[in-house]
């Protein structure tokens, strides 16, 4: 992944050469937490491509496709727009990709810990023994809230969506003004994954700005050494609490300047 004033992008290239024959899978999280990048429909058909050529198996990590912003491009018109791009459009039924789901962004049920695969059915035997000797099912009151948000949820999920585009927009524009902080619009997810002039201990820089003004932020060591001199911040908040928490950054950069 490579970020500058656009945003995050992927290097397909350095992405492709990596896949080398004997490879078993390729996990892909789009739309990406921490980033919020995500795959376009080429670069899909690209990887998808590849993979096939060397028998590579995709897992396709989904959590956040209903959090899309972007819209298709031109070239798929007649897809929906409220989706990310999805390798099951492009996929046969028995190719090599799994899809993992969940409905704890979309559906607003985090911590009920629900989700679901899409498989090949030559896998599904296997799948059913790992499912049945690690977590056996999912409780039957939780299995009933996922009935209810696929029979009445797609209103709750419009406006969860509309409401964390706003949320996005306010903050990105408002982490901008900020001196020596680097920050773009992403095409979906839930997070601003930003950068800070000088940071080269994101841990550090996030607990000490927690003990001096109370905001709590995810430091991007967190997500490997690749995220390190970056910031994570959910923006799926009010745009008050939203505008108060930019504040208090400002306020802890300024006294960073200061010492």
């Amino acid at each position: 992944m490579r970020f500058d004033d656009r945003g995050w992008s992927l290097d397909l290239g350095r992405l492709l050469d990596a896949l080398v024959p004997g490879t078993k899978a390729l996990i892909v999280n789009s739309p990406n937490n921490p980033t919020g990048w995500t795959l376009s429909r080429n670069e899909q058909q690209a990887i998808l491509a590849h993979c096939r050529t060397h028998g590579i198996w995709i897992v396709a990590d989904d959590a956040y496709e209903r959090l899309y912003y972007r819209g298709m491009s031109a070239g798929d018109a007649g897809a929906d727009i409220n989706v990310a791009p999805s390798f099951f459009d492009l996929a046969d039924p028995e190719e090599r990709i799994v899809g993992t789901n969940t409905f704890s962004k979309s559906w607003l049920m985090t911590g009920w810990r629900l989700g679901w695969l899409l498989a090949p059915q030559a896998l599904v035997s296997d799948l059913g023994k790992l499912v049945e000797y690690n977590f056996s099912c999912a409780p039957a009151f939780v299995q009933r809230a996922g009935i209810v948000a696929i029979r009445d949820g797609e209103p709750i999920i419009a406006r969860t969506r509309e409401r964390f585009a706003q949320a996005q927009t306010f903050l990105v524009d408002a982490l901008k003004e900020l001196p020596g902080v680097h920050a773009a619009i992403a095409p979906g997810a839930m997070y601003a994954f930003f950068r800070v002039d000088g940071v080269r201990d994101s841990l550090a820089f996030c607990k000490a700005l927690i003990n001096a003004e109370g905001l709590g932020l995810a430091p991007g060591i967190a997500f490997g050494p690749e995220g390190e001199g970056f910031i994570r911040w959910c923006y799926a908040s009010s745009v008050e609490r939203l505008d108060d928490g930019v504040s208090r950054l400002r306020r802890y950069l300024q006294s960073r300047r200061l010492r």
